[in-house]
């Protein structure tokens, strides 16, 4: 090791000392702080973080998709489903978090799964990863143009696809910071709708809807269907049926922590993130999805003639239908205009999610060198890539060439489940890594809670969901090639790309004294100290630091008017502090 590296070495452990933790092992030898930094911009700000997730987790599933999912399972066991599936969700949204809040490093996940447990797994990850969220675009943008159709127009599919399609890209080309703008706005407009959604459906449930028909629970005289057999066992297979989906609704939420590497002050914004994004998702999807259910029956004529029919946009949504089953006019085109903004919010965010993915993987050395260069924070090579495939959504337009885009887009069904079990499992290597090296937990930015237990759920119910993912298709009379290869042709390509990696490079499993917890973190620990820190707030929400006029009425109650007039009548430059209710006012 060299003489800077050594005091450099010297300077962390004595920092670690300072705060009162115990004996930290310094970077192992040989290791590059810079190593898997790279060069983007930290341009996303807190409020643009806090929307990142909901830009990738809502989208037309929850406007659209859930009237399928009620009418398969029925409204008890779509909320359920929903809700267990939650836990899912918080398990593996915590465990980045803490793993990114320690080295926030830009779409780390492939790259935290090199170091801690495997190359091969990272190799396996990376690529899978960056799939999932890549076709997710051209999926994204087709039922963008499908939900355009709600309205009648003679404009051919292939003009609404390139009308999506390039501002995607043109926005994808730009600093990451007219991204996280857009995302906000698009995100603001979900928050407001989805809110304003759930007070709608609770007003219909208790008859104030035109038709003034007090629902209340009368549409859960059967709370859950039944699917493929009849009886209690109908009922099973119903639920676990939905669970399935439920969990591919949430995939996407998991985005603020690929962002990790873009953000400011991301040991402060990206924990604030974590722990908002889970409740906010959680509560919405499992509100809205609950007072919709209260709303529309299982059976409902309008409800099942949209499925059968394949209906449009907010033609086939359960809140459209509830709207119109309460008499309500004109909101149904509006509701679609939000869709449609909901799915295009969605798309761009795989769009982003998948190009951070991929220059990741070439940062580490697992995808072509020409994959890291980038311009003013974008990576304009990995843009290029994300695009090509994008362009797959085209084959939507012929009805032949649709086959195929439907094979190529289920290759990504299960690669939630794959990607959520390889992220527990290689928070388990960090946990046990950061044990070794005598790192106590009450030293990390964010502290996940309950761990190492909510990682070993994670990895356990991921995997099983996995392999239970398309069980329909081994009961009589539902085999088939469109019901078998989609839900698992993602397992065996991940442990084909696992396993060729592993022979042709002939990596073995980390051992945990050799994890490298250190490369990126010094850049980290040295920006941390210059990032602005929050102005302090109160019980509010609101900052301390308010007019004078507030501060000169407090002042009167307190007996501090003096001091105020003071400052005021000689125009003192500096501010003074004024408590009150236990609060330090700034002036």
């Amino acid at each position: 090791m060299s003489r800077g590296n050594k005091d450099d070495a010297d300077i962390e452990k004595i920092v670690h000392l300072e705060r009162g933790d115990t004996e930290v092992h310094p970077p192992a030898k040989g290791t590059s702080d810079q190593k898997n930094v790279g060069t983007l911009q930290r341009r996303l700000k807190s409020r643009h973080v806090q929307f990142l997730a909901l830009s990738g987790a809502i989208g037309t599933g929850l406007f659209v998709g859930t009237g399928q999912v009620l009418s398969l399972s029925g409204p008890l066991s779509m909320t359920l489903a929903f809700a267990i599936a939650g836990l899912d969700l918080y398990a593996v949204i915590t465990s980045m978090g803490e793993m990114a809040t320690w080295l926030p490093l830009p779409g780390a996940v492939p790259i935290y799964a090199a170091r801690f447990v495997d190359e091969a797994l990272g190799f396996a990850l990376g690529w899978n990863y960056w799939y999932q969220f890549a076709i997710g675009v051209p999926i994204e943008i087709s039922a963008s143009a499908m939900v355009i159709g709600y309205w009648p127009n003679s404009i051919s599919s292939a003009v609404w696809i390139t009308i999506l399609l390039i501002p995607m890209v043109v926005v994808n080309s730009l600093p990451v910071r007219a991204y996280g703008e857009l995302e906000f706005i698009l995100g603001a407009i979900k928050l407001t709708t989805i809110v304003g959604l759930m007070l709608l459906m609770l007003i219909i449930t208790l008859g104030g809807a035109p038709t003034h028909d007090r629902i209340g629970f009368r549409y859960w005289d059967r709370p859950m269907e039944e699917y493929l057999q009849t009886g209690a066992r109908g009922r099973f297979l119903a639920f676990l049926k939905v669970f399935v989906q439920a969990i591919f609704s949430y995939g996407g939420s998991e985005i603020v922590v690929v962002a990790a590497g873009e953000t400011e002050n991301p040991r402060r914004n990206i924990p604030k993130a974590v722990r908002r994004v889970f409740w906010r998702i959680t509560v919405l999807y499992v509100g809205s999805i609950f007072l919709v259910s209260l709303c529309v029956s299982s059976r409902d004529t309008r409800l099942l003639n949209a499925i059968k029919s394949g209906a449009k946009g907010a033609g086939a949504s359960p809140f459209v239908i509830a709207i119109q089953n309460g008499g309500i006019r004109a909101l149904p085109s509006i509701i679609n205009a939000v869709i449609l903004s909901s799915a295009i919010s969605s798309g761009n965010s795989f769009f982003y999610a998948s190009t951070r993915i991929l220059y990741a993987t070439a940062l580490d050395g697992k995808a072509p060198r020409f994959l890291r260069y980038e311009r003013f924070g974008v990576p304009y090579a990995c843009v290029g890539i994300t695009t090509a495939l994008s362009l797959l959504v085209y084959l939507n337009v012929s009805s032949s060439a649709a086959e195929v885009f439907f094979w190529i887009s289920n290759l990504s069904s299960v690669s939630t489940l794959v990607v959520w079990t390889a992220i527990g499992i290689t928070y388990l290597r960090f946990y046990r890594a950061m044990r070794y090296h005598g790192i106590p937990r009450s030293s990390l930015p964010y502290k996940a809670p309950l761990q190492p237990y909510l990682a070993w759920f994670s990895v356990i119910f991921s995997s099983t969901m996995a392999l239970l993912n398309g069980f329909d298709a081994f009961f009589p009379g539902h085999f088939s090639a469109k019901t078998f290869i989609p839900p698992y042709i993602a397992i065996p390509i991940f442990v084909t790309l696992y396993l060729s990696y592993k022979f042709i490079k002939g990596t073995i499993i980390v051992k945990v004294e050799e994890i490298d917890l250190w490369s990126g973190k010094e850049e980290a620990d040295r920006l941390e100290a210059i990032w602005e820190q929050p102005k302090p707030r109160n019980f509010l929400g609101m900052s301390n630091h308010v007019p004078a006029t507030v501060i000169w009425v407090l002042a009167l109650n307190i007996k501090r008017e003096n001091l105020v007039l003071d400052c005021i009548t000689r125009r003192c430059c500096t501010r003074t502090n004024v408590p009150y209710f236990g609060v330090c006012w700034e002036f």
